[in-house]
């Protein structure tokens, strides 16, 4: 009898002391899950710390562009995929990783993004473009740029660079509503992989027919850089505004309760 009061005051002990270590680990577990519904409220980089993010990888893009296809390089889709993909990377949790005023827009219809804010990455995704753009004209040398093909449309050939600009617009909005802002990928490590390579596929499929923008930044810093005519921007302009506005209504469309 008096083993067996022992041996049960020695278990009740173990379970104490068991019960007391869990409760101790499960403490900064709750403050993590804390955190993330701060997070998950809004709390998080102000609006100046989100638009320099912005500036920063819209201006390496815009730049990458430039350099890439303005030195004639063979290997410009993979080098603008990459560059994409790296500043996604290092810059999306801050800010999203836009670097593109139509994936701006995406979001914004997706209602992930304030027009406040979406205005505000607008403006310095825009002006980092056209930085990009001024420096690139003036460290490339213009023997280099002059073998590079700029893009003269008219006709049928603007009517395919629409069509190609609307397709790959809509295609690029569409992965990063899907794989970056998606409830059902709240800690993926590949969105970074996947958008950087849907501008690389878009790039080798239809960069000969509309030079492979999707990205109205990207368009204008290639007008700056005498790449593509200014006449033509206006069609680019509404080909990736639409594909912006319908890859949002899609999403919403075929992910009702992902608020």
């Amino acid at each position: 009898m008096g083993a067996g009061v022992d041996d049960t005051t020695s278990v009740e002990a173990i379970v104490g002391v068991i019960d007391m270590t869990t409760s101790e680990l499960s403490a900064p577990v709750a403050g993590a899950a804390h955190n993330r519904s701060l997070t998950g409220t809004g709390i998080g980089p102000n609006v100046w710390v989100k638009c320099t993010v912005e500036a920063i990888g819209t201006f390496f893009l815009v730049f990458t562009v430039g350099a890439a296809v303005g030195s004639a390089s063979s290997f410009a889709p993979l080098g603008i995929g990459a560059v994409r993909m790296v500043m996604i990377y290092a810059g999306g949790h801050l800010s999203g990783g836009h670097y593109n005023p139509a994936v701006t827009l995406a979001v914004l219809v997706r209602r992930r993004i304030s027009l406040r804010e979406a205005v505000g990455y607008w403006l310095v995704q825009l002006g980092a473009g056209l930085l990009a753009a001024v420096l690139v004209r003036e460290i490339i040398d213009p023997a280099l740029g002059a073998t590079g093909a700029r893009m003269m449309l008219s006709g049928r050939g603007l009517g395919a660079a629409f069509v190609a600009e609307l397709l790959f617009t809509f295609a690029l909005c569409y992965v990063v509503l899907n794989v970056a802002t998606s409830k059902s990928h709240p800690d993926n490590s590949f969105y970074g992989l996947a958008i950087g390579f849907t501008v690389v596929a878009g790039a080798v499929a239809v960069g000969t027919i509309s030079g492979g923008a999707f990205n109205p930044a990207v368009t204008l810093g290639a007008a700056v850089m005498d790449m593509c005519a200014w006449p033509t921007l206006l069609v680019y302009r509404v080909a990736q505004v639409l594909a912006g506005i319908a890859a949002g209504v899609t999403f919403l469309v075929m992910n009702p309760n992902d608020k």
